[in-house]
């Protein structure tokens, strides 16, 4: 919880903090039974996640600002859970949350804020323009009133576009006019309110067409009871816990990746970086009133918090004061929220779907080479095409693989060579080890298992006129190297000794020795051809060639 009290309360900001928690409060109830509908779940959950999950989140996140509600990602991945299959889908769905919520602020106290920086950019782009596509394509269906069929979107998508006969006109005015309104009134004064104003007008434009056509425009009442007062806490389904374990395992991920987006993005008020590890307990605690009071799963907005940043907002009253104003929503307006049109909430997420498509950062992935472009292309066809809790987790996997794979072919080795004052030099190696002569290798970057191919492909060729060479491999800074890349050695080291060459390793750590050890080469090269740096930068490597020098002289 944060301690610092400026962060929760001053009364010089406290008019800019009530302007930013209407706005977030009015603006959040649209919004969040958006997200519902997108998760294909009680729309209700979704307002009750926005409500609950931010004021959970307000007291735990490093950042002030840092809004926590019900995202577009997390939405699609409760869409695939399936959730419908179980007994209780509502107490399904509020488990998920739960167990969601334990396992980020799990892996916040263990500092699991550091395995963002494995996320490769392009796995990020391809996994953000295919939750923009999912949104869009998701929200066909609601928007044409037409109920298509298939087995993921992209079936669903081509249902839709094979029965156009069946569209609902009064579905596509409403969803048409809230599209227009957001797309006129979001870069005015009006801002993220334009949302507001979107959907109640089409609301309206969906009650007087339902009193003069004969296919009604579906509104919130149709689906389901609007109470007029706040849900009464539940206790989490043991039953489901097995079942909701991958998607909230996919969850976790994306909280950990999103919200280290959002709070990177907010200028925090001692000038300090966010503190990821403790978003992310954040993040967990506002999943764990969310499900508790049956909401979704919730994770860090970028939308909400861009708003209350543009808004003013300065401490974390804003999310209490939005808190109260949904409140006050839900327990005395509760018969006209019954009357959002579907279709009319349907448009706000297109808008935001087609938003959250940045073609830049697609084309500089692009760029970049063609291994990200098709990691990038691999991950947006995942998304699309399956469930995406296991889409996310294959994510993470093409990650790891693009990560091992850029480190491994960003080995570079440099041959090292002494000039007549004692200065060394770097040079490139040479092709084939030269007759007797002593060759001075330094690789560089890492040398974990992956890398020993690459490290073997750069090594000077061994021939029958390298006769009477030493060679010597400085690992100077290397703490790691594996089994790998010592059997690499080993087989260069037979390769020269056929020829009447042999090998010398300079170590500076001592993991690094007893892994030569333990791989056999010491007993192949002999311990004393392995040479144990100091704290003086150098002295072994010039150990190493003096008696280089002296072997060659001597044969």
């Amino acid at each position: 919880m944060s301690l610092d009290p400026r962060t929760w309360f001053s009364r010089k900001t406290l008019r800019r903090d009530l302007v930013a928690g209407v706005t977030l409060g009015v603006e959040s109830v649209p919004d969040g039974l958006a997200q519902g509908l997108l998760a294909g779940v009680n729309p209700l959950a979704g307002l009750y996640g926005h409500l609950f999950g931010m004021v959970g989140a307000a007291l735990f996140t490093s950042s002030a600002l840092m809004t926590v509600q019900v995202t577009g990602a997390m939405a699609l991945i409760v869409a695939d859970a399936d959730l419908q299959t179980r007994a209780d889908p509502d107490r399904a769905l509020f488990t998920l949350a739960m167990l969601s919520g334990v396992l980020l602020v799990v892996l916040g106290l263990l500092g699991g804020g550091r395995l963002v920086r494995f996320v490769p950019t392009a796995v990020m782009t391809g996994f953000v323009t295919a939750v923009g596509v999912n949104i869009v394509l998701g929200q066909l269906s609601n928007l044409t009133g037409y109920a298509s069929r298939g087995v993921n979107r992209i079936a669903k998508t081509l249902d839709l576009a094979t029965h156009v006969l069946e569209w609902s006109v009064p579905s596509l005015v409403v969803g048409a006019i809230t599209i227009l309104i957001i797309v006129l009134l979001q870069h005015t004064r009006v801002g993220a309110l334009s949302l507001v104003v979107a959907v109640v007008v089409g609301s309206i434009c969906a009650v007087l067409l339902n009193l003069w056509v004969p296919h009604p425009v579906i509104v919130l009442h149709d689906l389901v009871d609007v109470p007029g007062s706040l849900p009464a806490p539940v206790l989490p389904s043991l039953d489901d816990l097995l079942f909701v374990a991958i998607p909230a395992v996919s969850l976790t991920f994306v909280a950990l990746v999103q919200g280290a987006g959002v709070s990177a993005g907010i200028a925090s008020r001692d000038g300090k970086p966010a503190d990821v590890s403790r978003d992310l307990i954040g993040q967990g605690a506002g999943n764990l009133l969310s499900g508790l009071f049956r909401g979704m799963p919730v994770g860090g907005s970028s939308s909400g918090s861009s708003l209350v940043v543009t808004a003013g907002a300065q401490t974390r009253l804003v999310y209490f004061l939005a808190a109260g104003v949904m409140s006050l929503v839900i327990l005395f307006a509760s018969d006209l929220v019954a009357f959002i049109a579907m279709p009319a909430l349907a448009g706000l997420l297109i808008v935001v779907g087609v938003t959250a498509v940045k073609p830049s950062r697609v084309y500089s992935v692009v760029k970049s080479g063609p291994l990200p472009t098709v990691v990038m292309a691999v991950t947006f066809v995942l998304m699309l095409v399956i469930p995406l809790q296991f889409a996310v987790l294959a994510g993470v996997g093409l990650g790891i693989i693009l990560f091992v794979a850029q480190q491994s072919n960003h080995l570079r080795v440099r041959r090292v060579v002494f000039a007549a004052d004692g200065r060394m030099r770097e040079i490139d190696p040479p092709h084939a080890i030269p007759p007797r002569e002593i060759v001075v290798l330094q690789p560089y970057g890492s040398l974990f298992f992956a890398s020993a191919p690459t490290f073997e492909r750069q090594l000077p060729e061994v021939t029958a006129e390298s006769q009477n060479s030493v060679v010597i491999v400085r690992l100077r800074g290397t703490d790691d190297v594996g089994l790998a890349f010592v059997e690499v050695l080993r087989r260069y080291a037979r390769d020269l000794a056929r020829v009447g060459s042999s090998l010398k390793v300079v170590v500076s750590e001592e993991v690094v020795v007893r892994q030569l050890e333990a791989g056999g080469l010491a007993v192949d090269i002999g311990d004393d051809n392995i040479y144990r740096g100091t704290e003086w930068v150098g002295a072994a490597l010039r150990r190493a060639y003096d008696d280089a020098r002296d072997e060659r002289n001597r044969s």
